[in-house]
């Protein structure tokens, strides 16, 4: 194969990310619905689409995903067509979450299908840090730009260990990260990770585990002293229409971080749920909103805001 030449498909946000990272974003065809960035991405045709209406609240959102897998059907669809179309040699997906984008099992039946070739497939499962840097090495190595590539995660590796060495003798506040609302979900995977790198103590949620649902009973009896809310796929406007259904709970008003507007709300979208290189900034993120009086890497009222 003429590498020079190589025609590749992206279909996760991540891996768009890591492909634009390595400075091949020139041998990107095609994307899916939810590659948004870099901005360039855009022009590229995509090829993928939810089966399920994705407007509505958090609560019927959850409700029709769970229907369509109580079925053990995907949750999205391939566009056979664009995807003949497109004619990819070489194809990224994930196999870490069915709801968060198109599975390997879809992207290998829809292979079969529809095109007269055997493309490659790189399936990426990121579960915690250190699975990332091995997904852009995965990335890189398909691409033939290991050198870049080890270049890369040495430069994001050692911009985590700066950032953490500011804020280890800082003092240590406990976080809760929500990453749905309705019904409660915690943060799990890498972010636990990210917030002991930040200086807080993650109270729910374990490193390389699924996000676990919680009660809003837990979130009273651990009382926080920070609750930093990022729903999978939600920007900060969308994610402050979904407040009202936390606070309508009698205890809200209560609870510590409440009390002392310590609540935050961020762009879970396109920093704390995908998993690629731009989670530094996630991190970056979550210093500022831990010790706002001693970082500001420029992220506020665009990655994070203060709700309360």
């Amino acid at each position: 194969m003429n590498y020079d030449l190589m025609r590749v498909l992206s279909l996760i946000a991540s891996s768009t990310e890591i492909v634009y990272t390595l400075g091949c974003g020139d041998k990107l065809v095609g994307r899916s619905h939810e590659c948004d960035f870099p901005l360039d991405v855009l022009d590229l045709p995509y090829c993928t689409e939810p089966k399920f209406n994705i407007n509505g609240s958090s609560v019927e959102i959850d409700n029709r995903v769970k229907s369509i897998l109580q079925e053990a059907l995907s949750v999205y669809r391939i566009d056979e067509g664009k995807l003949a179309e497109l004619n990819p040699d070489l194809i990224i997906t994930q196999s870490q979450c069915d709801v968060c984008a198109v599975s390997l099992s879809d992207v290998e039946n829809a292979v079969r299908k529809v095109l007269g070739k055997n493309p490659r497939i790189v399936s990426l499962e990121p579960n915690q840090l250190s699975d990332i840097w091995n997904d852009i090495k995965k990335v890189a190595s398909a691409l033939k730009v290991e050198k870049r590539g080890g270049l890369i995660i040495s430069e994001l590796r050692e911009r985590i260990k700066n950032l953490r060495k500011m804020a280890q003798e800082l003092e240590k506040r406990t976080v809760a990260c929500i990453e749905w609302i309705d019904p409660l979900m915690a943060a799990g995977n890498w972010m636990p990770e990210l917030v002991e790198l930040a200086g807080g103590i993650n109270l729910f949620g374990s490193k390389g585990k699924h996000s676990p649902w919680m009660e809003f009973e837990d979130l009273i009896k651990r009382d926080p002293d920070v609750i930093i809310v990022m729903p999978c796929g939600y920007n900060i406007d969308k994610t402050k229409r979904e407040m009202g259904t936390l606070r309508k709970m009698s205890e809200w008003d209560n609870l510590k971080a409440v009390q002392n507007s310590d609540v935050y709300l961020t762009d879970g979208n396109q920093y704390f749920n995908r998993p690629g290189p731009r989670l530094v900034e996630s991190l970056e993120i979550l210093m500022e909103i831990l010790y706002a009086d001693k970082f500001d890497f420029g992220h506020k009222n665009t990655g994070w805001r203060k709700y309360i």
